[in-house]
C-alpha cells in the first residue's frame, strides 16, 4: 500500500547528454517538473497510481483510520452501500470509500463548515438529492422589569415580556444513512452521466457541479490532452506555469481552497485501504502504526518526514559522530553553485557542517536541476536563476536542542536538508515550489515549512537508492569536468 512499494516504476534511466554548465543527470523521475507536456497513457497511468499511494499518508495518519473502517466493513453499513450500488449503478467500492474519507462511517459526524451524516452532505446538496432538511420557529420567552419615569419624575417599575425567535431542526435525512447512502449514490451516478466519467463525477462530490464545469472548461483548452482522454488524473499532471498556465492557475486555487483536486486520488486509495482491512485487518492496523510519528508528540503524525524518520535514525549525537562518520553514511557537499544550482554559502556563514547523507545531497541536486529546468523553459527575461540557499545539512544533537525546536531534530540523521528561499525571484520560488509538491505528490520527497523563509525537505526512505545514484553520478560528472578543464589549461 505504500508509495515504497510503486517508486521503481519511475525510476527509470534516460539517455541524455550532459550540459557541460550544469548538473544534468542521466538518471529522471519520469514526468517531473517540465515534462508535462503530452505525456503517454502509460505515464499518466503510472504517476496516477504513485499519487494514490501517496494518500496513504493523509489517510493512514489519522487517529479513526482503524476504526472507521471497522465501521465501514459493518454489516448494517456494507448492506447499505450494496443496496445503494444496485438501485443506482455506482460500484459499492466507491460509495463506500467516501463515506470513509467524509465520516469514518460515522452517521453523526457534523463539519464546522455544514455538511452532516456519513456523507457529509451540505443543506444545499440535499435539496438538490431529494433529502429532507426541515426547521421550524420556537421562541424563547424572557421576562424582564424595566423602568418608567412617570411625569413626575418617579420610576415605576413593571415587567416586559419578549419573543425571540430561533429555529430548531426536526428532520435531518442527512443523519440517516438509510436515505444518505442510498441519496449520495444516486447523485454520484448522476454526475457521472453529466460530466462524461465516474473520476469526474467523483470530483464533483468534493468541489462542486460549478468548480468542475469549470475544471473541464479550462481542461479542454489546455496543450498536450486528447480530448478521448480528458480525466481527472490527466488534468492534474498536465497543469505546468511554464505552459497550461491557466489550469495550473486554477488547480492552485483549488488546492488552497480544499485540495480537491487530489480528491479522486484519495478516493482511490481509500478503496485500496478497505480492501486491506478485509483482506487482513491486523496488517492494516499495523500499517496505521507505522504512520504513528516518532518524533511527535502530536495526535497525527505532522508531515511525512515524521513518519519516514524514526529515532534510530537520530545517529548523530554531536561532532565526535559527525567527524567519525565521513565517508560512511555521511559525504561532503559539492559548492559549485553554477553549475549544481544550489549554494552551501550560509552553511558556511553559519559554521555549519557541509555533510550530508547521499540520498540527501542527490535529493539536494536534483531539485535544484529540475527547479532550473522549469525556470528556463519559463523564458523571463527580467529575472535570472539564482542557486538555492542551503542553511543547513547535517547537525549534532546537543546544537540542535539549544534551538528548542523539535523538527531540527531530524537533521541529526544526515537526511535532510534546508533551504531559505527569502531571496530567490518570485517565478523561480514558484518553480521550486511547483517541484517540490510533483515529488512530493509522487512520494519522492516530504518537505515542510520551518519558520518563515525556511523549507525543510527529505527524501522517503524508498527513494534514497535512487537519489544516491544522482549523488554518484554528480561525483562523477565534477570529476570527468575537472579533467577536462585541467586538460584544456595544459594545452593553453
Amino acid at each position: 500500500m505504500r508509495a515504497a512499494y510503486l517508486i521503481i516504476l519511475a525510476l527509470l534511466p534516460i539517455g541524455h547528454a550532459a550540459s557541460p554548465d550544469h548538473f544534468s543527470p542521466s538518471h529522471r523521475l519520469m514526468g517531473i517538473g517540465v515534462s508535462r507536456d503530452d505525456m503517454s497513457q502509460d505515464l499518466v497511468d503510472t504517476r496516477a497510481e504513485l499519487m494514490i499511494q501517496s494518500q496513504t499518508f493523509g489517510i493512514m495518519r489519522e487517529a479513526l483510520a482503524v476504526a472507521g473502517a471497522k465501521r465501514i466493513t459493518s454489516p448494517k453499513l456494507q448492506s447499505l452501500f450494496k443496496a445503494a450500488s444496485a438501485a443506482s449503478g455506482m460500484p459499492s467500492t466507491v460509495i463506500e470509500a467516501i463515506a470513509y474519507l467524509e465520516s469514518w462511517g460515522d452517521a453523526n459526524a457534523q463539519s464546522p463548515a455544514g455538511p452532516r451524516g456519513i456523507m457529509q452532505i451540505s443543506t444545499a446538496t440535499a435539496a438538490s438529492m431529494g433529502l429532507k432538511v426541515t426547521y421550524t420557529t420556537k421562541y424563547r420567552v424572557t421576562k424582564d422589569k424595566v423602568g418608567v419615569k412617570g411625569k413626575s419624575g418617579k420610576t415605576t417599575w413593571r415587567v416586559v415580556t419578549r419573543k425571540t425567535p430561533y429555529r430548531v431542526l426536526v428532520r435531518d435525512d442527512r443523519m440517516q444513512p438509510e436515505r444518505a447512502v442510498p441519496a449520495a449514490a444516486r447523485y454520484l451516478a448522476g454526475m457521472e452521466q453529466k460530466f462524461g466519467g465516474r473520476d469526474w463525477a467523483i470530483f464533483a462530490y468534493h468541489c462542486g457541479q460549478g468548480c468542475v464545469t469549470l475544471m473541464q472548461d479550462i481542461t479542454r483548452r489546455a496543450r498536450g490532452i486528447p480530448k478521448d482522454h480528458m480525466t481527472v488524473a490527466r488534468m492534474f499532471f498536465s497543469n505546468s506555469p511554464a505552459w497550461n498556465r491557466e489550469l495550473y492557475e486554477t488547480i492552485q486555487q483549488q488546492m488552497q481552497r480544499d485540495y480537491s483536486p487530489t480528491y479522486w486520488f484519495r478516493v482511490m486509495c481509500a478503496q485500496q485501504l478497505l480492501a486491506l482491512y478485509r483482506r487482513d485487518p491486523l496488517e492494516f492496523a499495523h500499517l496505521a502504526e507505522e504512520y504513528r510519528s516518532q518524533l511527535s508528540t502530536a495526535p497525527r503524525a505532522p508531515h511525512r518526514l515524521s513518519v519516514w524518520l524514526k529515532r534510530d535514525d537520530l545517529v548523530f549525537h554531536n561532532d565526535n559522530d559527525i567527524r567519525a562518520d565521513l565517508g560512511k553514511k555521511l559525504v561532503k557537499a559539492l559548492n559549485r553553485p553554477e553549475y549544481f544550482g544550489y549554494s552551501l554559502r550560509q552553511v558556511m556563514e553559519h559554521d555549519h557542517v557541509d555533510q550530508a547523507s547521499p540520498a540527501a545531497i542527490g535529493t539536494l541536486a536534483y531539485i535544484a536541476y529540475e527547479t532550473r529546468r522549469l525556470f528556463d523553459e519559463m523564458h523571463l527575461k527580467d529575472q535570472k536563476f539564482q542557486p538555492l540557499e542551503v542553511t543547513s545539512l547535517v547537525e549534532p544533537e546537543d546544537l540542535v536542542r539549544v534551538k528548542n525546536n523539535p523538527e531540527a531534530l531530524t537533521h541529526c540523521s544526515g537526511q535532510v536538508f534546508d533551504i531559505d528561499y527569502s531571496a530567490l525571484p518570485p517565478a523561480e520560488l514558484e518553480c521550486l515550489r511547483f517541484v517540490l509538491n510533483d515529488l512530493g505528490w509522487e512520494g519522492y520527497l516530504g518537505f515542510v515549512e520551518e519558520g518563515k523563509d525556511n523549507l525543510h525537505i527529505g527524501c522517503s526512505p524508498g527513494s534514497r537508492e535512487f537519489f544516491t545514484t544522482v549523488f554518484e553520478e554528480s561525483i562523477g560528472k565534477r570529476l570527468a569536468n575537472q579533467v577536462v578543464g585541467d586538460e584544456g589549461a595544459g594545452v593553453r
